[in-house]
């Protein structure tokens, strides 16, 4: 019996004209692992929500849903909390204890289990995803990644029959990602679990599913497996085909006779040897010394030898990091959940101070007699954009942000519409930022902070939630901004963001930077901290870090490769 059947499922949120979900059709059978994407504000976590009735979003809506074959709404609480396990896009919203062992047991705990099924549960569920070294620990000691390890633990103890997901990688490292991506195909290899997860990171999510759904504007245009769901977006010429990954873009990128795109780094790897490319020649030019990839001025931002700690007794998060950040220039900073770059911000921006070492904003020490005068100049997109996003709707909080500007009602309106175009949030201006999907809520804070007109931009993960459309959009901004003179700093686990659109690049390892350099020569250096497309081909283009760039290689490759016979055929007759 099928897991769900959706039939005819359409959906409105209230006071909108225009339906989020439209005549959706979807049938999930047991043991599927099925991938949902689509742009961001295209309907996917409001499909997600419609799965599990106690998240299900108030409006109005038509169409069935089946659970196991009986309406959903007729299933029970505690079944469905035991039988649906939905782990969301943020875990500290989901976890609800203070202990790492609580958390696992609570779920156990509410459906009123006996102790000694709870103790094996717990200690089982502990042993498969390895939590044991840190099983007693506090909550609030994890990082992100364990967070998230963790609510998954939560949820699979209960024994779930499935497991809904959304973008559940949006706040980790690219590793753990990867790691956690694999123990989600693992729980459906190995205990069959059904999986239905939402995703903007397509590279690692895309090969793992048996089953890709797109989404545009509330409906469903393509189910297919995702081999398929690539050459059908590609032959479409759809605009979700830029969030694929590089392999199958730079398949089509590439003139070549192979009728079977590749999907993953390795495929792609034999692909471009089937093609007898010549290689490069080994080894890369040195990098430039230090002084000449930096401007000769004051940098905008500067910290020195910064240490810091959150409790005196505490171990250190920060340990005599040095970083510049220049006007004109998109700085951005990667790293693994947990060493240090959100606190890196936060020292930044003067929400925290070093216990050693100095913060300078534009060659001043940043001060209490300083203090005021050195923030003006310093606007910071949190990491969770609703903590910006309190008014009624988008207009009302972006008007917020020039009610101390010395300007008239009209031309704040005039300003409040120009940002508001040029984010995208035109036609979302009447809305509730809280109805908004995550990546529209992004933007919405983006525009809130752009209104400030800052000479320096802190972004902590600023493509959280945003479709490879959008990406492509703040990756203008951010470059309209730098040559305004802006001073930006980004930190970011988007390893392909950062590689198409910052200036320089730096990498945090316990507490410190271990490497700095030109954005190109950073991840073209790296083993896993670089870009799909440099995985895919280094061996053959050691330089390369975009699809661009391996497109580019490669057909200029073929392009000689077909020239040469004709060369030489023109110096025989001469």
């Amino acid at each position: 019996m099928e897991t769900y059947q959706i039939n005819g499922l359409t959906f409105r949120y209230p006071l909108q004209t225009e339906p989020a979900l439209k005549a959706i059709d979807i049938c999930v059978q047991p043991g599927e692992l099925i991938l949902l994407c689509g742009r961001s504000g295209c309907g996917k976590t409001t499909l997600l929500r419609h799965l599990k009735t106690v998240l299900t979003p108030h409006g109005n809506r038509s169409g069935r849903i089946l659970f196991a074959g009986t309406a959903l709404e007729q299933v029970d609480q505690r079944r469905q909390a035991q039988d649906i396990g939905f782990v969301m896009q943020s875990p500290d919203n989901q976890i609800v204890t203070d202990k790492v062992w609580h958390e696992l047991a609570f779920g156990l705990e509410s459906l009123g289990c006996n102790p000694r099924d709870i103790r094996l549960r717990v200690a089982e569920m502990a042993s498969y995803f390895g939590i044991q070294d840190w099983f007693y620990q506090n909550v609030s000691e994890l990082s992100g990644g364990q967070k998230q390890l963790l609510n998954l633990a939560a949820i699979m103890v209960m024994q779930p029959a499935v497991l809904i997901l959304d973008e559940p990688t949006s706040q980790l490292d690219p590793i753990a990602a990867a790691d956690f991506l694999a123990t989600l195909k693992k729980i459906n290899r190995d205990l069959g679990t059904t999986i239905i997860m939402t995703e903007q990171r397509l590279e690692e999510a895309l090969p793992l599913s048996d089953r890709v759904l797109v989404m545009d504007q509330g409906r469903i245009v393509s189910d297919a497996a995702p081999r398929e769901t690539g050459e059908r977006l590609r032959t479409w010429q759809h605009e979700m085909f830029q969030a694929m990954p590089a392999p199958l873009q730079i398949h089509a990128g590439v003139k070549s006779a192979s009728p079977a795109a590749p999907v993953t780094v390795g495929e792609g790897r034999q692909w471009l040897d089937t093609l007898a490319l010549a290689p490069e020649p080994p080894g890369r030019p040195d990098p430039a010394p230090e002084a000449a990839l930096q401007p000769a001025v004051i940098p905008a931002l500067e910290v020195k030898n910064i240490w810091f700690k959150y409790e005196k007794n505490h171990p250190d998060v920060l340990k005599g990091l040095s970083l510049q950040v220049h006007q004109g220039q998109i700085q951005a900073v990667a790293g693994g959940n947990g060493t240090g770059k959100t606190t890196l911000l936060h020292l930044l921006a003067g929400i925290v101070k070093p216990y050693h070492g100095k913060v300078l904003v534009f060659g001043q020490v940043r001060g209490l007699r300083g203090r005021q005068r050195n923030e003006a100049r310093i606007a910071v997109l949190p990491q969770n954009p609703q903590a910006l996003l309190v008014k009624k709707t988008v207009a009302l909080d972006l008007l917020e942000m020039l009610e101390e500007n010395e300007l008239s009602k009209e031309q704040r309106q005039q300003k409040m519409k120009a940002m508001a175009e040029r984010v995208g949030l035109t036609e979302l201006l009447a809305r509730h930022p809280y109805d908004l999907s995550c990546g529209e809520q992004q933007r919405a804070a983006l525009a809130k902070v752009l209104l400030l007109e800052p000479q320096i931009l802190l972004l902590d993960e600023p493509t959280k939630g945003l479709d490879s459309h959008f990406k492509a959009a703040l990756g203008d901004i951010l470059k309209s901004l730098a040559a305004e003179g802006v001073a930006i700093l980004m930190v970011s686990h988007d390893i392909e963001f950062c590689a198409r659109h910052a200036d320089r690049c730096a990498l945090l390892f316990d507490g410190t930077v271990v490497t700095e350099n030109t954005a190109r020569a950073f991840f073209a250096g790296n083993s896993f901290y670089t870009t799909a497309a440099n995985r895919m081909a280094r061996h053959l283009y050691p330089d390369v870090v975009t699809s661009e760039d391996v497109i580019a290689k490669c057909s200029a490759n073929l392009k000689n490769q077909n020239a040469g016979p004709a060369i030489l055929l023109t110096r025989s007759k001469g």
